[in-house]
């Protein structure tokens, strides 16, 4: 009886048996590299004191690349069971999982070569290589040549090792599958082991690199996971990263620039820099002996379409109060309707593009500048406080490898009161803030912390007994923005009464509008957004001239006093927050230039039109009359110019100006009540 379980046994596993093997030679090879790398970079390593956490988290980042690797000949399996398959499936597997060994074993080897030259593991660099092959292996050849001599050799003696440690499949005289009901019966169940082992968490969002980013150095970071998977992952990303110039049109890059920066409030500065055309030094224009502590509160869809006073229905009252006490924007504009794309423009002040947000893209994972990388430079504690799971949207990966030094998520707030759908609800979020802040200031530190909120998303949960509600039943977005706001109302009263609020500015500001919709070419009305700036040395005001999330950063290192050089190409509105300005609004495919009433609108047939948006009706008309070509460079400059500095790394964390801006006397205008 126990001789034929076993017997029974084996024939289960026969189809199974070359991916334990490959699964065991993998797993084997890519830990023995990663621990060779980490040794070779314990100095850094050593500083997060984390070694073998890094080591843990290795082998779960290295069983998503294997899943991934082992999806194909599983999925292929059934054809085992058949009589004429079998042998020809048993041979492909072979041939399949002896190939991705040959895979791993190439990268891994090159990666302390590619480590050197960039600090971090391979990523989407080593893709964009392949296309110039007689360049780069002209380079390697006479600038790396043993190097290259010598992770050829080693490639190929591990290759050889692997041939001789894969076994080969026994084929059985038959030519055929023994016992094919077990294969129908065990084939589920391998499915959803490989499924796990890609999805690598139970959560409804699957691990990503942002999920391994534990550490505030971006090299140690891409440590934890494998470099096959790294450039894996680089190879999907770049299917978001579009040109705008071929969406739109096309420009030369120095009639682009020109354009681009061809605004008012950007002819007091000086761009001396060819490498980076839009680097140049930023004068605050309130000097403080110390300057200001920052804290942004970026609320997840609080747009206009809620607030009262901006022609919405009135679900704000707790912002409708506090607007009379500080620096309220009147006419501010979301640059697009995502998450990502807010965080994109108020914390690293970068203009939209069609492609997705450079918090996602992976040429911003390093040395991208950030209003986090900016303050750090200038000894400021810089931290990122969110209820969820900070890797989501890749914010984790995004924030830590550029100025961040500190993540708050939800393992970090194990007393919160309330967990819902998106982790724990505002008020916690704003408690755990809150303590934070008062730690920091008891240190006498000066700080920037990032509070993003999260209560009000789908499915608009938050915790009973906070609010009356708006309207009936509970769980609507409504009485969802009314606790958000009710949340961060108990959060200010609390900052008033707390030593930091005197030396600390406050930003309070939406990442989008909640859904947009409408059936406007661009729904104007669905990307204007509350703003508001607050603290104990800021005088009431209003601004009501036309703005840009990508003002905000600008502003807020002149209202702080922090003086800096720094590619952001934001309005300074201290300087003047009376004469037009402008928006930058990216809608799915069209992009639209909004100057006062008038829109450009490009469209992604590389024509454009022309339009005006009534305010007060929400109402967006277009225009018979034609772009003039003028206006149609000018708008295509605005698009393609942040295409160009991120296709280009032309927007650097760390860099010098050449040339600090000549001094200028500045007025700064007392914002209007």
């Amino acid at each position: 009886m126990l001789l034929s379980v076993v017997a029974n046994f084996r024939r289960l596993l026969a189809p199974y048996q070359i991916f334990g093997q490959f699964l065991i030679l993998a797993l084997g090879l890519l830990s023995i590299s990663r621990l060779g790398l980490l040794l070779w970079q314990f100095e850094r390593v050593q500083q997060t004191g984390q070694f073998g956490w890094l080591l843990l988290q290795g082998v779960r980042a290295d069983l998503m690349l294997l899943g991934l690797l082992l999806a194909i000949p599983l999925l292929l399996l059934p054809l085992a069971a058949l009589a004429r398959s079998y042998q020809r499936w048993q041979r492909f597997s072979y041939l399949w999982c002896l190939a991705m060994l040959g895979l791993i074993i190439f990268i891994e080897l090159s990666t302390p070569a590619f480590i050197a030259q960039y600090d971090i593991r391979p990523n989407r660099l080593y893709l964009e290589y392949l296309k110039y092959p007689k360049e780069v292996f002209a380079t390697l050849w006479h600038g790396f040549r043993g190097s290259l001599l010598l992770g050829l050799t080693c490639t190929a003696v591990l290759i050889w090792g692997a041939t001789q440690l894969l076994k080969k499949p026994v084929l059985t005289p038959q030519g055929k599958l023994q016992r094919p009901l077990l294969l129908w019966l065990s084939w589920p169940l391998a499915l959803i082991l490989v499924v796990m082992a890609i999805r690598s968490t139970t959560d409804h969002r699957p691990a990503n690199p942002a999920t391994f980013a534990i550490t505030a150095d971006a090299l140690v970071n891409s440590l934890v996971i494998n470099s096959p998977y790294s450039v894996l992952y680089a190879a999907y990303s770049m299917r978001h990263e579009a040109r705008s110039s071929d969406i739109y049109g096309k420009l030369e890059p120095q009639t682009m620039l020109k354009a681009a920066l061809d605004w008012p409030w950007l002819q007091s500065y000086q761009f001396k820099q060819a490498a980076y055309p839009t680097l140049h030094q930023q004068t605050a224009t309130m000097p403080r002996t110390k300057p200001l502590n920052l804290v942004i509160i970026l609320q997840e869809s609080m747009g206009a379409t809620f607030v009262k006073s901006l022609g919405g229905v009135g679900v704000t009252p707790e912002l409708e109060q506090l607007k009379a006490q500080g620096i309220w924007f009147d006419q501010l504009y979301a640059t697009g309707t995502r998450s990502v794309r807010g965080i994109e423009a108020v914390v690293a002040g970068f203009m939209p593009t069609p492609a997705q947000s450079v918090v996602k893209l992976s040429n911003s994972q390093q040395n991208f500048a950030t209003i986090a990388s900016i303050l750090q430079q200038q000894g400021y504690h810089t931290q990122f406080v969110y209820g969820g799971e900070a890797h989501f949207d890749n914010m984790r990966g995004f924030f830590s490898a550029n100025g961040f030094s500190e993540m708050v998520d939800q393992n970090n707030m194990p007393a919160a009161k309330f967990i819902g759908s998106w982790g724990a609800s505002d008020e916690d979020v704003f408690d755990s803030a809150h303590l934070q802040l008062q730690r920091l200031h008891q240190q006498q530190q000066p700080f920037f912390s990032l509070i993003f909120t999260s209560s009000n998303h789908e499915p608009f949960e938050f915790p009973d007994g906070r609010i009356d509600l708006h309207e009936q039943p509970k769980n609507t977005v409504n009485n969802a923005v009314k606790y958000a706001d009710w949340a961060m109302a108990k959060f200010i009263r609390q900052a008033k009464q707390s030593a930091y609020w005197q030396d600390t500015l406050f930003l309070i500001v939406a990442d989008h509008d909640n859904r947009v919709y409408g059936s406007n070419l661009v729904p104007v009305e669905k990307f204007q957004i509350p703003g508001l700036m607050l603290g104990g040395s800021v005088k009431p005001g209003v601004i009501k001239t036309l703005s840009s999330q990508i003002d905000l950063a600008p502003t807020l290192l002149s209202m702080i006093g922090v003086s800096a050089c720094h590619p952001l190409l934001g309005r300074d509105l201290t300087l003047d927050s009376s004469s037009p300005g402008r928006a930058l609004l990216q809608f799915d495919n069209y992009f639209a230039l909004m100057e006062q009433h008038q829109l450009t609108i490009l469209k992604p047939d590389q024509t454009a039109v022309l339009a005006h948006y009534d305010q007060k009706l929400k109402q967006l008309t277009l225009s018979d009359q034609p772009v003039s070509p003028a206006q149609y460079q000018k708008a295509l400059a605005q698009v393609q110019l942040p295409s160009y500095l991120y296709r280009e790394r032309k927007y650097p964390a760390k860099a010098q100006c050449d040339v600090v801006a000549a001094t200028t006397t500045i007025k700064v205008p007392t914002p209007a009540k």
